[in-house]
């Protein structure tokens, strides 16, 4: 067994991560991770009310009783408000989630000093999803217990400093010392077993959870991203300082064209809306909304279920990392 800062600190099988994805990141998918032996994610802002997303909690709990992740973005949204961020920080101290995963503002300047040590009092482990050294220096003071090296290569909002995983996980690692989880170009055993060559203690992935046979999407949507190559993804959304990598389809057209012509949020947000996605991902509309996937696509190649994905992508890292020291003599 491969055994890591991050298999340690959780008590999982697996070092691995799944990663907030908005709107599939439920409980049943959350669960189905954990007792595969990774962690899964529970996503905070597919929920508006505290009552739904402690319910949300308890759901998972009620599934597994394996730790999870509770993912949590510090963006600005129309939907979602500083209040969500700061009543999903209480409920999380609250429920004593294992960990959360913090992607955008760094969670000590939305709940402050104070709600940063209420969590740590309550034992939950905080991570911090970054793309620089400087914003990891940044995690390593503020008393995160971990940061994710978030390359370039990853669905959603990378930084744009626009470094890939094979740079940024290295350096991340030589600057902070604490526990480095590789998001980026994940998918399988290979990019497990380079991630830890790398010097990180574990991987978080996403997109490649979207093709389980446990995640709440429709086929077709399941069925395009195995289609699809790693070239195949665009970044959208740079106009309004906010990048995101989406899978290359109509919408995605039309928001780089309206953005080319200087279009701004006013205009665009019809095409982005979090309403739009939603819609998108439940009935396989794969043309109709920027589906916020990452370059690892290309290495998608079939639709599994949680279990045989980990358990093979634990095997293959092994056999990879075996193949790899068979070459030093």
């Amino acid at each position: 067994m491969i055994k890591t800062a991050i298999t340690e600190m959780f008590g999982i099988r697996y070092p691995v991560i799944c990663g907030a994805m908005m709107w599939l990141c439920k409980p049943s998918l959350c669960a189905a991770i954990s007792n595969a032996g990774g962690m899964g994610n529970l996503t905070a802002a597919n929920y508006e009310t505290e009552d739904d997303f402690r319910k949300a909690i308890r759901e998972v709990r009620e599934l597994t009783d394996k730790p999870f992740m509770i993912g949590l973005t510090l963006l600005p949204s129309i939907r979602i408000t500083g209040e969500h961020h700061k009543m999903y920080a209480r409920v999380c101290a609250e429920e004593k989630v294992a960990g959360i995963e913090v992607s955008g503002s760094p969670l000590d300047k939305v709940a402050g000093k104070d709600g940063v040590a209420m969590l740590k009092d309550a034992g939950v482990k905080l991570f911090h999803k970054v793309g620089s050294v400087r914003h990891a220096l940044h995690a390593k003071k503020a008393g995160y217990d971990g940061v994710y090296a978030a390359g370039f290569e990853e669905g959603g909002h990378p930084l744009d400093d626009d470094v890939t995983t094979m740079v940024l996980t290295p350096r991340i690692v030589d600057s902070v010392d604490l526990p480095v989880v590789t998001v980026g170009g994940i998918a399988d055993g290979r990019s497990l077993a380079a991630a830890l060559t790398l010097g990180a203690q574990g991987v978080m992935m996403a997109s490649r959870f979207i093709a389980t046979t446990e995640c709440e999407v429709h086929d077709n949507i399941k069925k395009e991203i195995i289609a699809r190559q790693e070239f195949e993804t665009t970044m959208i959304c740079k106009s309004l300082g906010l990048q995101g990598r989406a899978l290359k389809n109509r919408v995605s057209s039309d928001v780089l064209e309206l953005e080319r012509k200087g279009g701004g949020l006013d205009q665009l947000i019809p095409l982005i809306s979090g309403t739009r996605i939603k819609e998108a991902w439940e009935k396989g509309l794969v043309d109709d909304a920027p589906l916020m996937v990452g370059q690892s696509i290309g290495h998608i190649h079939g639709i599994v279920s949680c279990k045989e994905l980990l358990d093979t992508m634990h095997d293959e890292a092994v056999a990879h990392m075996k193949r790899a020291m068979s070459l030093v003599q």
